[in-house]
């Protein structure tokens, strides 16, 4: 005889009462508001003239991303807490260097993806990730195992409505952008190669957050897989190092647009982070694919990618949409079944049994129902703030922003609903979990 997380008894075999409610809901929105960030973190990347190093280009992401990710933690948590989540669970370390590492080489792989065949047609085939995640999530978490056959039509029709949405939408920017680049075949397998390393990156998530450690902890450790991968990788291709601060240096003038976009894109993986959590790999991958329904406003309303296109193009356009919404509707609506429930406990368990973890202990943690005491904050959690700010602060100064037809009021709009949305996702987080 056990106890569940409300106090009430409960005999083995009843493990799914030992989540609590309202979870489900909760991985739904930061899922949606994963896609609105990281949709919205293409544009300051569009204001980067094309003629630059891809690897250059994916590097000045990758430090904006680094900064945003101690920023945020601290900002939120604090280091002393993230330290002591970390030291309760060393063995995530090494796993988050594995997921930033992934994270840095696809990235990397999309930059020569867009430069060979184009935004419009690497981002379907990146989104692919969708359905690798599925499946390592059947695979090796136990996710959609007891669940009915309903859950499954709604996952796996969902999954594909957003696939085929961001599809359609791509065919259409390449009706409206004329004849593809003469590399594609380089483009189209470099996109692919980003797709299943972007998917094999949340098997890292995942056994994270099974374990119940706070994403907040985890993606500071990230960074420093991230950032050491790029390193790696600009002394092992060719052109070295030397090459690399060459190309940054004549990238000055742009460096402080794409530190921005990779700031926006660590707050969509902020909320992709916590729907991994509470949703699992195979309902957070498609849902913060919805990114390639922003993208393409970003695009249309603020880039004017459609401007001229005939009125049927318009109106398949809405349709491409629509397709894409109803998938994450249908996502949304796939709610965690008992027996689903009780196969992520099982998955917990051999978590708790591999790296001796106290069960109850996580389960709370894993739910976001485990209450951590307030830590001091320390004088360095400025000092980190500050820093970011100040390298932010020294880019802008330089930076020139580039000669790009784009119209305002669509810009202020997309911005003021993405701020919106985040605020609403995040203040569910702290009301439901405290960041937990």
């Amino acid at each position: 005889m056990t106890t569940n997380l409300t106090g009430a008894p409960k005999v083995r075999g009843e493990e799914s009462s030992s989540l609590p409610p309202m979870r489900h809901g909760l991985g739904v929105v930061c899922g949606l508001a994963a896609g609105a960030w990281l949709g919205a973190a293409e544009a300051p990347a569009r204001l980067v003239a094309g003629n630059y190093s891809p690897f250059a280009i994916s590097f000045c992401m990758v430090l904006g991303v680094f900064l945003a990710r101690w920023t945020l933690p601290v900002v939120l948590k604090g280091t002393r807490s993230v330290f002591a989540d970390l030291r309760a669970r060393p063995h995530l370390i090494l796993w988050a260097v594995l997921a930033g590492a992934l994270w840095s080489v696809a990235n990397t792989l999309t930059i020569y993806a867009i430069r060979d065949v184009g935004l419009a047609i690497a981002f379907p085939l990146w989104n692919t990730n969708t359905l690798i995640g599925i499946f390592w999530g059947w695979a090796l978490f136990h996710e959609l195992r007891g669940a009915s056959p309903r859950i499954w039509i709604k996952v796996l029709l969902g999954a594909s409505a957003i696939v085929a949405g961001s599809v359609f939408l791509s065919l259409l920017s390449v009706h409206t952008a004329g004849a593809a680049h003469h590399r594609a075949l380089q483009g189209i397998a470099a996109a692919l190669g980003a797709g299943l390393l972007w998917g094999t990156m949340y098997v890292p998530y995942r056994k994270a957050y099974l374990t119940g450690i706070n994403p907040l902890s985890f993606v500071t450790i990230f960074t420093f897989g991230e950032v050491g991968t790029m390193l790696f990788l600009g002394a092992a291709l060719p052109g070295s190092l030397p090459a690399l601060w060459r190309n940054l240096h004549a990238l000055r003038p742009s460096v402080f647009w794409l530190l921005l976009g990779g700031f926006c894109w660590v707050i969509g993986d902020l909320f992709q982070q916590y729907a991994t959590k509470y949703v699992g790999i195979s309902r957070a991958i498609p849902l913060s694919n919805t990114n390639q329904l922003w993208g393409f406003a970003w695009g249309v309303l603020v880039f004017g990618e459609l401007a001229g296109s005939y009125g049927s193009v318009r109106l398949l356009a809405l349709g491409a949409s629509a397709v894409t919404i109803v998938g994450a509707m249908l996502i949304a609506g796939a709610s965690v079944s008992g027996g689903e429930a009780d196969s992520t406990v099982r998955a917990v368990r051999r978590e708790c049994d591999r790296y001796g973890l106290d069960l109850d202990v996580t389960l709370r943690a894993q739910a976001g129902a485990d209450e951590v005491a307030a830590r001091r904050r320390s004088w360095w959690d400025s000092l980190i703030v500050l820093a970011a700010l100040a390298v932010f602060i020294w880019f802008a100064i330089g930076a020139h922003i580039p000669r790009l037809e784009a119209h305002i009021a669509p810009a202020v709009a997309l911005f003021a609903i993405s701020i919106a949305i985040l605020a609403g996702a995040g203040w569910m987080l702290w009301k439901r979990t405290r960041f937990a």
